[in-house]
């Protein structure tokens, strides 16, 4: 068996266990993370569009602010993510736009309460696509893709790899800049290699917008400032800045500038 899908489901039942009446009753408050200062300056508070498994392992999704108070019932005895997407409707920008935060639980539990982080949201999205490529797999063959369901996955051992020097450094510092659809579809057929984990391929579009400073829709991705005309790294299938111009759309074809 592949080193990263070990039976991580033990360790959660032993470390529910130990927290006594989480059994009975498996209700956690969400505490969310702290707004990057960037996005908080031009595009005010968000909204958050939160999405878990509830105990009987059907999805749930609830829209709050903030200072909202929300507590998910999350499935006992096994592993499982919790998405939060900041958006901004009077700006445009629905959910899914701006990478999101997350957690895993039941690894970010502190008493009552699930901590999201920002990385936490690359390991909740990362939880998501492992489930959709096992599911995918399941439906076409009866291979191995249930062993590497994502309730599997060694997590304590995956988050480690981000402080190892020898991860990509790149994604090291933005681990947004990686295919994790792709990854996860590639570890539910043949198992997890962090060889995988390196930036993916951009191209490049000339826009005549300011010279910024543009921030992307990672939190972990510094501004772009351009001293001559702009130049951004673009996908195939679109990225997104925005700057106090207003939001910027492009893709390796075509930009559009939404001014505020």
């Amino acid at each position: 068996m592949n080193k990263y899908f070990l039976a991580v489901f033990l360790y959660t039942g032993f470390f529910l266990v130990g927290c006594g009446d989480s059994l009975v009753n498996p209700q956690y408050a969400l505490k969310l993370p702290e707004m990057p200062q960037n996005w908080e300056t031009i595009l005010g508070e968000p909204r958050w569009q939160v999405e878990w498994l509830n105990e009987k392992g059907q999805k749930e999704t609830a829209t709050i602010r903030r200072m909202g108070i929300v507590e998910v019932s999350l499935p006992p005895t096994w592993a499982s993510a919790v998405l939060a997407m900041p958006f901004w409707p009077e700006k445009g920008i629905s959910p899914g736009m701006f990478k999101p935060a997350g957690a895993i639980f039941p690894f970010d539990v502190s008493g009552k309460t699930l901590l999201l982080s920002w990385q936490g949201g690359v390991d909740a999205t990362f939880f998501w696509e492992l489930a959709k490529a096992a599911g995918m797999a399941a439906d076409a063959t009866a291979g191995r893709a249930v062993d590497r369901m994502p309730q599997n996955f060694n997590w304590p051992r995956f988050r480690e790899l981000f402080d190892d020097p020898s991860l990509n450094e790149e994604v090291r510092a933005d681990p947004w800049l990686a295919d994790w659809q792709s990854i996860a579809e590639k570890t539910v057929q043949s198992g997890f290699d962090r060889r995988r984990l390196v930036p993916e391929t951009r191209g490049t579009l000339q826009v005549p917008v300011e010279r910024g400073p543009w921030f992307g829709t990672s939190p972990f991705a510094a501004p772009l400032v351009f001293e001559s005309a702009p130049i951004f790294p673009v996908r195939p299938s679109g990225d997104t800045w925005v700057s106090r111009e207003g939001l910027l759309r492009c893709n390796t074809e075509t930009w559009i500038l939404l001014e505020w």
